[in-house]
Parts: structure tokens; C-alpha cells; sequence
């Protein structure tokens, strides 16, 4: 079977009217997604059409050019053998990060890095469907030398090589059946920022946390970083409905200078934090390493916008970061994920992925579970990002139970959508945008 078509749609939810998903660099945002279909003329595991359905994250404006390119990439893989795809999925992601022509426009970072996430994480749906297992479960079945030439370890063998990154998987083999179980019986920890978003009001914020309490939640995150004064307010309600032996986190989005970091981490330490996240440029390793340096007990999160694993790499090299916070959208997918993943485990930095936008969470308890699995063996200090935004959305949603990721069990990368969203929201000639913008 080959194949035989592609679709990529620019499909975009109007968030902003209700402020979900705001925080101090973005207050206005539409959770979007560039969204891509890869068309075949075979069957999958069940005797349904085949076809892989793969997302990258954005927040509105510009969702545009990230689905052109990801057209571009994608027109690669028409005509391809689906099986010899599906064995060499390593191969399929160095083809398509070959093309100079694309390269060129990043390499390895921007639009044409998020792109490539979205045509990647397509063709890895499309191979769980074709196997009949879930994408975790795909790649946690693979034997140590399969799983290491899946990853991407260019540019990483002054931090790790590709019998380090063997030895690392093999130390965790004999127990994958029991961490699988594990999960079956207790999910993966997840914790919430649905109650944080920074342009909630208080008695919203405080009514949102108690729901967290409520549904059993030990980990709540807020947003700051606009204005001090506001922060110390928004913390301290937070505390006082969590109580103290719940953990709260909170999450700057980029916004401060690296002194301007340590100084308002320390105003905020008061309220006992896990991590300040995102203090500063997400480029800045030195800085990262300075605050990290300057804010005593609470940890350093990063890597929501990590252009690469270049970058991660770097960042563990130099003691920056305690908490590795990957994106399944910004990284060119599973290949690089790997590696990363690997590189976590080698420096001994907890994974905890970024799951704030749509589409995300169904993707990041697929790596959650991979790590816990195959790679680090380990949830200790781990938890994983859980927002309570448009999963409904998915013919696979995610599903959280008593604060935990309960584990995916159905074939494929949990990314596709149904097509009535696809109709409803794809911009602008969707019902949704084609009504409002008929009526600005």
C-alpha cells in the first residue's frame, strides 16, 4: 500500500473570548493547529482505510504558514511504500530533514521545524494504525538498538553516543512489564493549569483551584509575571485554597531578563514553589544556568520552546534546567523526542512535557508513558502538564482519572480529529470563522 494523498487543514478554536490559555507573553491567543492527513489505498490493523492524522501546536495569526509547509514537506511522502515507512520511520524523518532546500528556511528551528512535527507525527499515527498498537506502546516494544536508531543523535555525541544511549535503554528492559502494569493500574501523574491562566479573575482563579483540590489534584500551576503586586495576590489565594502540602508552580512565559527573574522568583518563594518555568528567552542556556544559580530551593522548568535537541542538550551540559518540559509539537516529533529523552536520562533531568494547547496532551501521555517504560524507569518527581481545553475534539481523547493520565490504549497517536470540528473550525472558510468574520 502506498501513500496516495495529503491533506493539511489550518484549524484554529477561539480561546481568546474566554482568556483560556493567557498568560504574560500571550493574551490573546486562539489555540490552533496545523493539522495533516496522510492518505493511503490500504487498510490498518482492523480493515478500516488507513490513514496517519499528525498536529503541530499554535496559537492563531500565522497558523497559515506553518500548514504551508507542512504541505511541502508532506508532498514528500506521496507515493511511498506505507509498510517500508512503517519499518523505518528513523530513514522517513532523516529524508525529510535532508531536504536542503527547506533546511535552509530554519534549519532545525521555526516554522519549518513545527511543520515537520505535524507531517512526523502523521506518519508515527500511521504506523501505530498499521501495527494495531498504540504509539507508546510501538516504540516501548522495540528493542534497544531499534529504539536508539529511531532517535536523531546528530550533534549529540559530545553528551551521547549511541552505545550510551544502548546502555541507557537496556538497563530498563527487564522491568517494562511491570512499569506497563504499573500504569494500567494507576496512570501517569498529570498536573493541572486550567485553574491558572492570568487572565482569570480571582474569585475564578479560587473557584478553579478548588475544583483542582477537589478532583484530586497534588499539582496546580499559575501564570505570572505582568505585575508583581498581582502575583503575590494571585499566589497567595492559590496557596491558601491548595493548602500547604499540595505543590504550586508557576510560569512566566518568557517575559523577564534574567536578573529580573531571580529577583521576582525570590518575591514569589515565599508560597513554597516546585519551579519557576519559562523565566527568561527560552534561547538563553547561560541564562537559565544564572537563574537556576540566583533562586535557591525552587527548580528551573524549560523546553516548551526549544527549537531542537541540540538546545536540550546544551541546557543539561550546563546545569540549567531541573525539569525537561519537551514539546510534542515543537520538536520534529518522535525521532528527536527519543533523543531527548535520552539525554534526560544521561544527565539525570526529570521529564515533565509541555501539554498547554490543543492537541498536546493527547501526544505528551505518549511520551510520559514511553520514558516511564523504556527509557528513564522512573516517575519520581515527574508530572506531566494536563489542560482541560478542547479534547473534544478528538476521536481519542485523552483521558485523566484521579490526577493520573490513564494509559492510551487505542492504535495510532491519539491526533485525530473529527472531521465536524474540521468543517466547524478550519480557518477562515469554516463555519465557525466563516459566520464571524461575515458578521465583524
Amino acid at each position: 500500500m502506498k501513500i496516495t494523498a495529503v491533506d493539511v487543514e489550518d484549524v484554529r478554536f477561539p480561546t481568546s473570548l474566554t482568556a483560556d490559555g493567557s498568560d504574560a507573553m500571550n493574551k490573546d491567543g486562539d489555540y490552533s493547529a496545523a493539522y495533516v492527513v496522510l492518505r493511503t489505498d490500504g487498510t490498518d490493523a482492523a480493515g478500516a482505510p488507513l490513514a496517519g492524522y499528525g498536529l503541530t501546536f499554535t496559537t492563531g495569526r500565522g497558523n497559515d504558514i506553518v500548514a504551508m509547509a507542512a504541505r511541502q514537506q508532506a508532498a514528500l511522502l506521496v507515493g511511498r511504500d506505507v509498510e517500508e515507512m512503517a519499518a523505518d520511520m528513523g530513514g522517513v524523518y532523516r529524508d525529510l530533514t535532508a531536504d536542503a532546500q527547506m533546511r535552509w528556511l530554519g534549519p532545525e528551528k521555526g516554522v519549518v521545524h513545527l511543520s515537520l512535527s505535524a507531517v512526523m507525527n502523521a506518519a508515527w499515527d500511521m504506523a501505530g494504525r498499521l501495527a494495531g498498537k498504540p504509539v507508546w506502546r510501538l516504540l516501548a516494544d522495540m528493542t534497544p538498538e531499534q529504539l536508539v536508531d529511531v532517535a536523531d543523535l546528530r550533534y549529540l555525541s559530545d553528551a551521547l553516543t549511541r552505545d550510551e544511549a544502548i546502555a541507557i535503554l537496556r538497563a530498563q528492559e527487564a522491568g517494562k512489564a511491570g512499569r506497563i502494569a504499573e500504569l494500567e493500574a494507576t496512570g501517569y501523574p498529570c498536573y493541572t493549569t486550567s485553574a491558572g491562566w492570568l487572565g482569570y479573575s480571582d474569585d475564578k482563579l479560587r473557584r478553579l483551584c478548588q475544583e483542582a483540590v477537589d478532583e484530586g489534584y497534588q499539582h496546580v500551576k499559575l501564570k505570572v509575571g505582568a505585575d508583581l503586586a498581582e502575583d503575590v495576590r494571585r499566589c497567595a489565594i492559590a496557596r491558601e485554597v491548595i493548602g500547604p502540602d499540595r505543590t504550586l508552580m508557576i510560569d512566566a512565559n518568557q517575559v523577564w531578563d534574567v536578573d529580573q527573574a531571580i529577583e521576582w522568583t525570590n518575591a514569589l518563594a515565599q508560597f513554597d514553589l516546585l519551579w519557576i518555568e519559562e523565566p527568561t528567552s527560552p534561547d538563553d542556556v547561560l541564562g537559565h544556568a544564572a537563574i537556576r544559580a540566583g533562586v535557591g530551593a525552587v527548580g528551573v522548568a524549560t523546553g516548551e520552546h526549544c527549537h531542537n535537541r541540540v538546545m536540550f542538550k546544551q541546557f543539561m551540559q550546563a546545569g540549567a534546567m531541573d525539569f525537561c518540559q519537551l514539546d510534542a509539537g515543537r520538536l520534529a516529533s518522535l525521532n528527536e523526542i527519543v533523543a531527548v529523552l535520552l539525554l534526560a536520562a544521561k544527565f539525570d533531568v526529570k521529564v515533565c512535557p509541555h501539554g498547554g494547547g490543543v492537541g498536546l496532551c493527547e501526544m505528551v501521555q505518549h511520551i510520559s508513558m514511553l520514558d516511564f517504560v523504556a527509557v528513564s524507569g522512573s516517575r519520581e518527581g515527574r508530572v506531566t502538564e494536563y489542560v482541560d481545553h478542547l479534547h473534544e475534539h478528538f476521536t481519542d481523547p485523552c483521558v485523566v482519572r484521579d490526577a493520573a493520565y490513564v494509559l492510551p490504549s487505542l492504535p495510532g497517536y491519539s491526533t485525530q480529529m473529527h472531521d465536524a470540528s474540521v468543517a466547524e473550525f478550519r480557518f477562515p472558510d469554516g463555519a465557525y470563522w466563516a459566520g464571524r468574520l461575515a458578521s465583524a
